[in-house]
């Protein structure tokens, strides 16, 4: 695989982070360390694979989830006076999320305003558009990335071995997903995946995606948390990308 995706949209190690524990309904203030930790590296592990670039703070983040969870893991020194900093590893962690997070629903909040306040004064919409509005809410790249892992677990184990030719390229991908775009305009991601023959297409397929995404071709949208993925065109990158073929 020599195609390389540079994105300026990845979220950050503490999204990561707030992905997995509302993901699992984990309590932020009572995280299990030993468990987030593993599906944190998982999903570095999985980045690595598609050869994505990887900002340096998500390997530091690693570093910091395996420092607690060592600490954790160690018996407490009986001759040592219990602090608040030594009482719990995760303190700190702990305190840094719940910041962040109040942060993102502040941040959530203006982009809604924003919308209505840009929805004063607009023309005539149809009915399907303000449907469109009403039931869905942008997927973050980390739902992207557990539909790749969910699809290449599934591709049955028998092809694991199976000597493939390069049949696909990401240029041809992006080809295919822009002409399925023309003719429906929303498409299922788990579709896309389903379609694949082996996880070789499965990995292109996906690349594919987060390269429109970055060209703002496309969103990525769900109907609820953690549920179904679906592509949305952007109709003006679309109607450029019609008149050209």
């Amino acid at each position: 695989m020599t195609y390389k995706i540079k994105l300026d949209l990845f979220e950050g190690p503490l999204d990561l982070l707030l992905y997995l524990v509302k993901k699992d309904h984990l309590n932020i203030c009572d995280i299990p360390i030993a468990r987030v930790t593993e599906q944190y590296l998982q999903y570095l592990e999985l980045m690595r694979l598609l050869d994505l670039n990887i900002a340096g703070e998500f390997l530091v983040m690693a570093s910091t989830l395996i420092h607690i969870k060592s600490k954790m893991l160690l018996p407490p020194d009986p001759s040592q006076v219990d602090t608040e900093e030594d009482a719990d590893p995760r303190a700190e962690l702990m305190q840094k999320l719940l910041e962040y997070q109040k942060f993102k629903e502040a941040a959530s909040l203006l982009r809604e305003k924003e919308l209505i306040r840009q929805n004063v004064f607009t023309r005539t919409v149809s009915v399907s558009d303000k449907e469109n509005q009403e039931s869905y809410f942008e997927a973050s790249l980390f739902d992207l990335i557990s539909a790749f892992s969910k699809a290449m677990k599934e591709i049955p184990k028998e092809l694991l071995y199976e000597v493939i030719k390069d049949e696909f390229t990401v240029e041809e991908k992006i080809h295919d997903l822009l002409h399925l775009l023309l003719n429906a305009p929303v498409i299922s991601v788990q579709g896309l995946f389903g379609k694949a023959r082996n996880k070789f297409e499965i990995v292109v397929t996906f690349l594919a995606v987060l390269e429109l995404i970055r060209l703002k071709e496309i969103v990525i949208v769900q109907k609820e948390a953690f549920g179904e993925i679906e592509v949305i065109r952007n109709q003006e990158k679309i109607t450029s990308y019609e008149r050209s073929v």
